[in-house]
């Protein structure tokens, strides 16, 4: 269907991978349909590899033979077509020059296949072309640098985060690799290592992922679609080998790659050193490492905001005992009686309420407003310094242009895609699906991320329902101090309830995302990646936040007044406690944010745990029923395949996005919010490393240049924090309304209590027989005072105020913190002019102005790329 580009001519051909120009090309990313004869496949395993192949990708299935002899003839013919799907795939797979070996180990009545795939040096040649690889042309020193560790060491004092990690791995100057300039890289002199592991699984990966094993149009090809179906267990690298030391003890020549991440990076005792990230990325590639680098960042940047916020927590502490207001309300004793909270509710007294108001004080006085000034600012400063770090990260690992000019389209695309067009930039047929079908997909997508937003938008009414029953329920219970906390108690209980709802509701959205996105046909994996992550956070955003937004921006706005108060399908409209609504926001935050928060690290932690117990224990009692020794030593193969499957990183980004809305959003009700989150990220990147070292099989290393449509994401939050905190400090806090009553009224805030409080209607006090007072700015007959208009005037201002100044300054911190570090242009300039410089040839036109350029075919800087085919096995002999 697509054309592979023409070899280019050179007078230097090392290893001839060009096909016969009479063989008729197969699908676009498609393997060759049938083997070759055996003499010539077992040529090409041999062709430049070592004696005992280097085992490079490992395919797993099991076969119960109990089960098979009970099956009806519907599931007989299931397992049948199984058996057949995967001799194709791996008759395929040879076909395309890959080793297999396959190792069958008996357990009882299960018997555990293992297809060891290898590739042989010609192999790994053709395909690092094809693929448009990058490998290294010149050493550089190794340029890594961490501006805490030069602010120590130019201040003299020493750094206790900084550790010595042995098998530092080197820089390169690197560009795409050509067979023919194959004398021209690094270490081409040595086949065994010229791949390094990481390369090799990616090619191996590419291959399984659009090797067909069915008719392709019918999509009956790659590995996912052979995981998804059951036809193969697992799917996996293999890990170089035990994290555990060997007995002598930690010496860094004997220790491979896994076992110098474990002892310097994934102990729970490294939690206060340097994450070594260039041992992560050699290991487990950019896409993982790049996640780890973010979360370091993050929680590095969360420790000044934790500090702050801790000392205003405790300014609010020291408020508490000499704030006047709260003196009053405390010493009040029947001075102030408060209206009924519903219809057949008692009077109370506020003085009941003196521990509200005290609580409601820690959080809200004059330094929540310089705090909250200082998250936006924060935020702000926090995105423009990770881009910095972002564009240094993705020079370093040499992925910059990655998405523009590497990334190909994703083999489910490729299979099930209708037509073919032409790429704008090769001019080469790929596979192609109109954009506007594509629009047409997204848009009903969206109707059903409406309908689910509905679906939270309903619990969200029925948690403030039952918070209102529940309200009534307690004040009716006839003791005092529990008619007093009745709102604090039905605040408390419907967190928990709507926690509950969150974490249920996430699990149905997730499932129901994947079969949206994959309906919507993304071109390339990055693609499909973000689309798949907005719709989840759009979701998860309304999931986690509607119940915290309502208590700030709605709760007790649409309370009414004695006599006429406002019904919710009849039941009277909750309204705040006596410590105001931001205690409450801030008891919904630490609920919801440190609730997630442990619900998430115990199942970090027991979940694969059990998962690797019940692995172990499912497959070494079959070996024991089948009489094997229990101690009888296992291929590593056996080992990883114990191991839990890595199911990426969307949910450990979830989670610190999430944290990252917390901690911003509403940090006006709640300055304790960054600590908490710093205390729970120390734990969580020693958690993760552990579950990646130790606990998950090997994932296959992806290439990344930045941490994608989470970047934009969190700009948004920033944005909407801004907006978020200026609204909390107008109308959520008594900060305007005290700063108010000190300009008009009295500066030390005596009487405070008094002018918040209005009287009942005389129509309400004549029906009770009795007067009683509510927090309202508003007249004897129930109607908004002339306070309230002036107040509502302030608060508008200063919404507008505060959020021009955080914007404004933003503004100017974007423009004078340049995105890319000036050092790391003149590196890429230099790297430009050593790959022209190496592998130019000749020179080439571009563009319509007349103007040359001596850009060589094949630079890392190159515009375009070709599609990707698959030789046969007589195609690959040097």
């Amino acid at each position: 269907m697509l054309r592979r580009r023409a070899q280019e001519e050179d007078s230097t051909v090392l290893i001839d991978v060009s096909p016969p120009e009479a063989e008729k090309r197969g699908s676009y990313g498609s393997t060759a349909h049938a083997s070759e004869p055996g003499g010539q496949q077992a040529a090409a395993c041999r062709a430049g590899s070592p004696a005992k192949p280097r085992i490079d990708f490992v395919l797993v299935w099991e076969e119960d033979l109990k089960l098979d002899r009970q099956q009806d003839s519907a599931a007989r013919d299931r397992t049948d077509m199984h058996r057949t799907w995967r001799e194709t795939f791996l008759d395929n797979l040879r076909a395309a020059g890959l080793c297999v070996d396959q190792q069958d180990v008996q357990d009882g009545n299960t018997t555990v296949h293992y297809a060891l795939l290898s590739a042989s040096w010609a192999v790994l040649c053709y395909y690092a072309e094809d693929l448009r690889l990058k490998l290294p042309l010149q050493e550089l020193p190794n340029q890594a640098s961490n501006w805490s560790a030069g602010l120590l060491a130019w201040l003299g004092i020493p750094n206790v985060l900084l550790e010595v990690v042995p098998d530092v791995p080197p820089e390169y100057y690197s560009c795409r690799f050509r067979v023919n300039k194959l004398p021209r890289f690094l270490g081409s002199d040595n086949q065994d290592t010229f791949f390094t592991s990481t390369k090799r699984h990616q090619i191996l990966f590419e291959i399984l992922a659009k090797t067909p094993y069915g008719h392709e149009k019918k999509n009956l090809l790659g590995i996912h679609q052979l995981l998804a179906e059951g036809v193969l267990s697992a799917a996996f690298p293999l890990h170089d080998g035990p994290f555990k030391t060997p007995p002598e003890g930690p010496q860094a020549p004997r220790l491979n790659q896994r076992q110098v991440l474990f002892q310097h990076w994934a102990r729970w005792g490294k939690w206060n050193k340097y994450q070594p990230l260039d041992h992560v990325r050699r290991y487990f590639g950019e896409k993982v490492a790049l996640y780890f680098a973010w979360l370091g960042f993050y929680t590095g940047w969360l420790l000044p905001a934790a500090v702050v916020g801790t000392l205003v927590f405790l300014v609010g502490c020291f408020l508490v005992f000499s704030d006047i207001p709260t003196q009053e309300l405390c010493g009040s004793k029947d001075s102030f009686e408060m209206c009924p909270l519903c219809l057949d509710c008692p009077f109370w007294l506020l003085s009941s309420a003196c521990a509200l108001a005290q609580a409601g004080r820690l959080f809200d006085h004059g330094g929540t407003v310089f705090f909250s000034l200082f998250m936006a600012l924060w935020a702000v400063l926090l995105l423009e310094y990770w881009k910095r770090k972002s564009a240094t990260l993705a020079y370093r690992w040499d992925c910059s242009d990655y998405e523009d000019t590497e990334e190909r389209p994703r083999p489910q695309f490729a299979a099930s895609a209708p037509m073919t067009a032409p790429n704008p930039i090769t001019g080469e047929d790929e596979p192609y699906f109109p954009e506007r079908s594509r629009a047409r997909r997204m848009l009903a997508g969206s109707v059903v991320i409406v309908v689910m937003v509905a679906v939270v938008v309903m619990c969200l009414v029925s948690i403030i329902l039952y918070r209102a029953i529940m309200a009534i329920v307690v004040s009716r219970s006839g003791n005092t101090l529990l008619a007093a906390w009745a709102s604090r108690i039905a605040s408390l209980t419907g967190s928990v309830v709507n926690l509950v709802f969150i974490l249920i509701l996430s699990k149905i959205y997730v499932s129901l995302a994947h079969v949206l996105t994959r309906w919507e046909m993304h071109r390339t994996q990055t693609k499909f990646e973000d689309a798949f992550t907005l719709k989840v956070f759009i979701f998860q955003f309304v999931n986690f936040y509607s119940s915290p937004v309502y208590i700030a921006f709605f709760k007790g706005r649409f309370v009414g007044y004695p006599g006429n108060y406002h019904t919710l399908f009849g039941v009277r409209n909750e309204e705040c406690a006596a410590g105001g609504c931001l205690i409450e926001l801030a008891q919904e935050l630490l609920v919801i944010m440190v609730g997630k928060q442990v619900i998430n690290n115990m199942q970090e932690v027991l979940i694969p745990k059990l998962k690797g117990w019940w692995q172990k224990f499912r497959l070494r009692s079959k070996k024991r029923k089948a009489g094997a020794s229990a101690g009888a030593s296992q291929g590593p193969w056996e080992d990883d395949y114990e191991l839990v499957p890595c199911e990426g990183l969307f949910d450990e980004y979830l989670e610190m996005v999430l944290q990252f809305g917390f901690v911003t959003i509403f940090v006006a009700a709640c300055p304790l919010a960054p600590l908490f989150a710093l205390l729970n990220n120390w734990v969580e990147i020693r958690l993760d490393a552990r579950k990646f070292v130790c606990e998950y099989r090997r994932p296959v290393a992806e290439r990344a240049q930045d941490i994608g449509i989470w970047f934009h994401i969190l700009a948004g939050l920033t944005h909407l924090a801004v907006i978020s905190n200026a609204f909390l400090l107008a109308f959520s806090s008594d900060f305007l309304p005290r700063a108010y009553y000190r300009w008009t009224r009295a500066h030390d805030l005596r009487g405070f209590l008094n002018f918040t409080l209005a009287r009942a209607p005389s129509s309400f006090a004549a029906a009770h027989n009795r007067t009683c007072r509510y927090r309202a700015f508003r007249d004897d007959d129930g109607h908004y005072s002339q306070t309230y208009w002036n107040l509502l005037a302030i608060r508008l201002a200063f919404v507008i105020v505060f959020e021009h100044v955080v914007f404004s300054v933003g503004r100017l911190l974007d423009l004078l913190v340049p995105d890319i570090p000036e050092s790391v242009e003149i590196k890429v300039k230099r790297e430009y002019y050593l790959a022209k410089q190496a592998l130019a040839e000749n020179e080439v036109l571009f563009g319509t102005n007349g103007t040359k350029d001596e850009q060589p075919e094949g630079s890392e800087l190159s515009s375009h790329w070709t599609p990707f085919t698959v030789p046969k096995a007589s195609q690959l002999q040097q």
